[in-house]
């Protein structure tokens, strides 16, 4: 395999974790089937990297499984392992990606190597602040390892993202909104910012960022099931105005927003009808 396509494949793969993680079932429901699989398509409009000037835009093929297991869970919040849990809250394992970014479309990384795609996975912490009719207060606690998804993957540091997430049914529309502050270790910075001696030009000075702070991020999404279709959409605000790399030469924009459209008709589903075990907490 060329190194385009080979390049052009993980594009693929991470933007299409960002559309799966948009996916989305209703919070209210109780009875469900165990599985459903189905496919659709959806739109992407991203910045190539959190404080990043320029954008991507991504029209990709989005395959919809969901699986509501005890243990193994798939749906709205990725692929997960719930680990241990009590009444009001629960320890997953989630998985996160990133798609790649080629320097040559980028004003702030030109000459630089190219940013490989990106997968996270770590451990996750819910807990169940408050529930009423129709909606829920969740605290989420994810921290999560990052490696480059390339023929010779690196660890490239670790990311943690507290947030407060809200899930509210309105009129059939399931409307979510989270918000929370973004922390990295300096590994983690050091592969999106840092600038090398090599990589130094008159207007792109050397750059070594540190650890800590790193910003915040919220999300509005709104998603509604229409028997056997579903749609789905969110923007993004992310904004790393007071990280501790924001001197950093790559940082070009201290928030950006990111957009995402999607449709996916399910197929075919399980016989086997189960409870939702989030709203059980």
């Amino acid at each position: 395999m060329s190194r385009a396509a080979s390049t052009s494949r993980r594009a693929r793969s991470g933007a299409c974790a960002w559309l799966v993680g948009l996916a989305a079932t209703s919070a209210a429901a109780q009875d469900l089937p165990l599985w459903e699989i189905g496919a659709g398509v959806g739109g992407l409009l991203m910045p190539h990297y959190r404080g990043a000037a320029q954008s991507q835009a991504w029209v990709l093929p989005l395959p919809w499984f969901v699986y509501r297991g005890e243990i193994l869970r798939a749906d709205r919040d990725g692929a997960r392992a719930r680990l241990a849990g009590g009444e009001r809250w629960d320890v997953d394992l989630s998985l996160s990606a990133a798609p790649p970014t080629r320097s040559k479309d980028n004003d702030a990384r030109s000459g630089m190597a190219d940013l490989p795609a990106t997968l996270e996975l770590g451990p996750n912490l819910n807990a169940r602040l408050a529930q009423g009719a129709g909606w829920k207060m969740d605290l989420r606690l994810p921290l999560r390892a990052a490696f480059t998804l390339e023929r010779n993957p690196r660890a490239v540091g670790w990311v943690a993202h507290p947030h407060l997430n809200v899930d509210h049914v309105v009129h059939g529309w399931n409307l979510g909104v989270m918000w929370g502050p973004v922390f990295g270790n300096r590994r983690y910075h050091a592969h999106f910012y840092d600038v090398g001696a090599a990589e130094a030009t008159d207007t792109r000075p050397v750059y070594s960022a540190r650890g800590g702070a790193a910003g915040w991020q919220g999300t509005l999404a709104l998603s509604r099931r229409f028997d056997r279709h579903w749609l789905g959409m969110f923007v993004r605000a992310d904004s790393v105005a007071g990280a501790v790399f924001e001197p950093s030469p790559l940082v070009r924009q201290r928030t950006t927003v990111a957009y995402g459209l999607a449709w996916s008709w399910v197929w075919t589903q399980s016989d086997q009808r189960v409870s939702d075990p989030d709203a059980r907490r």
